[in-house]
């Protein structure tokens, strides 16, 4: 394996590479393998952290609510290192719109790749998804970046989650009035019933990424943009990590106190939500900068910034390529010795069969750049 510090780009704030890559990680296996291996330690303790790698079934927040968000997050965090430094440095306006529209429509047509729409079964068909949503809070951030000031982005990330919150509580729903924020009331899955064909995902009223729900997600990417300003900023590193864990720390209190008149919930994301998920962000950024940027401690983080290289190829790959049965190739019969740790054995294996594919495509500096 080639050495860390020879291999990752230069130039890079390489905390962002390394936080990406952690959260897919959980994304490609390692929710399964700890659900597993707390499962088989059998300890009441961690039966109590295994539910964690479950979502919330309706209100509340556990560690896996946590993922989706995070990615947002990521995605807006990069946007002043990719839009605005290219408009402070004169690239042309026309050519930034062009990527932001070639790309939001990329993918757009992978996510709906991934839900198979190549079946054409456009009735029984998953219209909304993961990359569907990044899609769309990509193009509208994009374009908020691109027209406005640092300034008025907190400003518009600010006017959605109220105007949201404002929304879902004040607009009545059809038989069950104004304010009920329950699976089938609430404003944001009518308007999924109501506009959105196909299939849902993840509950029977709504979209766990429907049409209204997007909305405040557009926030979580705007927060994002915000600390990715404060990163390139002049400010010294140590500031710079002292006032994310603050701004994470009160954006957390924000939430924690908006929950009593917006309950926190991801199937709606609704505007506590978004706090919520922005105070731990912003907190995981600041440590994440702190130990590899700024103490230098890269190399136990490579095997995250191999992953986070390269999210959007191993999330599709997951859905074109078996890594089970590849990995059954390999270790099937190994794991028929393991008893009751074979389920753990084998997500860790699927895992490490995933990464190696991953660090491939790296060796051979193959990025897929949607």
């Amino acid at each position: 394996m080639p050495s860390t510090t020879d291999t990752i780009p230069s130039g890079r704030i390489v905390s962002i590479d390394a936080l990406r890559g952690f959260d897919m990680f959980w994304i490609i296996g390692g929710d399964g393998f700890f659900r597993a291996l707390f499962k088989w330690f059998d300890i009441p303790f961690f039966t109590a952290l295994a539910h964690q790698f479950h979502h919330a079934e309706w209100d509340g927040f556990r560690f896996e609510d946590l993922i989706f968000p995070l990615f947002l997050f990521i995605v807006g965090l990069c946007l002043p290192f990719s839009i605005t430094k290219r408009l402070d440095r004169g690239d042309s306006r026309t050519t930034l719109y062009k990527h932001i529209i070639l790309r939001s429509v990329l993918l757009l047509v992978l996510g709906l790749l991934f839900n198979g729409i190549l079946n054409f079964e456009f009735e029984s068909l998953r219209y909304a998804g993961v990359l569907q949503r990044i899609a769309l809070c990509y193009f509208f951030t994009s374009l908020i970046v691109m027209n406005t000031g640092i300034k008025n982005q907190a400003i518009w990330a600010g006017s959605i989650l109220i105007l949201y919150c404002a929304a879902m509580k004040y607009i009545p729903v059809p038989g069950f009035g104004a304010g009920q924020i329950t699976p089938e009331g609430n404003l944001a899955s009518y308007v999924d019933r109501l506009l959105l064909p196909g299939k849902f995902c993840c509950f029977e009223f709504g979209d766990n990424e429907g049409l209204l729900s997007t909305i405040p997600a557009i926030s979580t990417t705007l927060i994002g943009v915000l600390c990715g300003h404060w990163l390139r900023s002049v400010s010294s590193p140590a500031k710079k990590v002292q006032w994310l864990i603050i701004a994470g720390v009160v954006s957390l209190v924000a939430a924690i106190l908006w929950n009593f008149i917006f309950p926190i919930n991801k199937l709606v994301w609704s505007s506590s939500y978004v706090l919520f998920a922005a105070g731990w962000s912003m907190i995981l950024l600041g440590v994440f900068y702190w130990i590899i940027d700024i103490r230098g401690l890269k190399k136990w983080a490579f095997p995250f910034i191999i992953i986070g290289l390269n999210p959007i190829t191993i999330y599709m790959a997951q859905r074109i390529i078996d890594f089970g049965d590849i990995t059954k190739f390999f270790v099937g019969g190994l794991a028929g010795f393991m008893g009751d740790l074979r389920p753990a054995f084998m997500i860790a294996c699927v895992f490490l069969v995933k990464w190696l594919f991953l660090y491939f495509l790296y060796s051979k500096k193959i990025f897929l750049k949607v």
